[in-house]
């Protein structure tokens, strides 16, 4: 039998086991799980995005909006 795989919750850092018997993998409780994922919903996560000029609306995307 192979050592479960053990890894630091993402959300408070306590060592935790990465297999089925953890339903709240890769969190270490329902408590961080809610807690990263309220920060997602707040915002306080983000992806970067970089704009990029060519495809934002131009006169021409106006000019369509109206017809």
């Amino acid at each position: 039998m192979t050592a479960p795989r053990i890894a630091a919750c993402p959300r408070c850092g306590t060592s935790t086991r990465l297999d089925p018997q953890n339903v709240w993998r890769p969190f270490c409780s329902e408590r961080c799980k809610l807690i990263d994922l309220g920060d997602w919903m707040s915002g306080r996560y983000a992806l970067p995005v970089t704009e990029d000029p060519e495809n934002e609306p131009g006169p021409e995307h106006d000019r369509d909006a109206d017809r």
